[in-house]
């Protein structure tokens, strides 16, 4: 490091004459100087070193965070705001989202309901119909035989002959042979009977030629007591002469026929269908 350079004050030629020196400065003002010198070189030292030092150790710059202003301040307002608000429009849609799947769900089940109903409902009409179809085929049985019935009546009895031949078993056994077809109004075999024409064609099988139609089959033969009935014996249902279904006593307790459309040819209880008289033919 260069020491600084002193001033030096160039002295007049006449300075050693005594006359012509200029006063003496007080001590106090000399002191004064000499500080003042002093300090000059100090504070040039110490200038000196510190821009050695700044020159030698790295500058660090310091940035400052800029201070919010107004402006700034009503944007991250804003801009919270609408964040919060598009919060709440999302809340709101899954809320909307979440009751339209629900109420989907509750149609899907409704829809199911209603079927099930519907179906059950159909089913019930269904099985009215057929009902219906039964005791309507019944009634037109019923009237197409009673027009016959009352003169068929007289030769009821006289139309039934003794069996040349066979035997009750053999009416039996051909009845059971029939059991499950069909029953027909009108059908005389030999898949679909009605009640009256698979009596008639289950005595046929021993020469018994009885009447067609069951008004007429319940006046042939000889009447017969429900509390003495023997196998092979014809029952009847409704009045004698106007009687509406027949059938046979197989035994123990038990009768077959041509029950209705729904149920064919079966063997029954005769406890389930009392019926209302009985003849003998055999």
């Amino acid at each position: 490091m260069k020491e600084p350079l002193v001033p030096v004050v160039p002295m007049s030629h006449t300075a050693h004459i005594r006359s012509h020196r200029k006063p003496r400065r007080s001590a106090t003002s000399s002191i004064a100087l000499r500080a003042g010198v002093a300090g000059g070189v100090l504070s040039m030292a110490a200038a000196g070193a510190s821009a050695s030092a700044n020159a030698a150790e790295p500058v660090t710059q310091t940035i400052e965070l800029p201070t919010l202003t107004a402006d700034m301040s009503a944007q991250v307002a804003q801009s919270a705001a609408a964040t919060q608000q598009a919060a709440a429009n999302y809340e709101l849609r899954a809320e909307r989202d979440a009751a339209a799947a629900k109420a989907a769900a509750e149609a899907k089940k409704d829809l199911a309901e209603a079927k099930k109903k519907a179906e059950a409902k159909k089913k019930a009409a269904e099985a009215a119909r057929k009902a219906a179809a039964e005791r309507a085929a019944r009634s037109a049985e019923r009237a197409t035989l009673s027009t016959a019935s009352a003169s068929a009546s007289a030769s009821a009895s006289t139309s039934v002959s003794a069996p040349s031949s066979g035997s009750v078993a053999t009416v039996i056994a051909f009845l059971k042979a029939q059991v499950g077809d069909a029953y027909v109004m009108g059908a005389t075999g030999p898949n679909a009977w009605d009640c009256s024409s698979l009596v008639q064609a289950a005595y046929k099988q021993v020469g018994v030629d009885l009447p067609r139609v069951s008004q007429d089959q319940s006046m042939a033969g000889t009447d017969v007591s429900l509390s003495n009935l023997q196998v092979g014996d014809i029952l009847y249902w409704g009045g004698k002469g106007s009687a509406y279904h027949v059938g046979v006593y197989i035994g123990d307790g038990q009768y077959l026929d041509a029950a209705n459309p729904s149920k064919g040819v079966v063997i029954q209880d005769l406890s389930g269908y009392p019926a209302d008289g009985a003849v003998r033919v055999l």
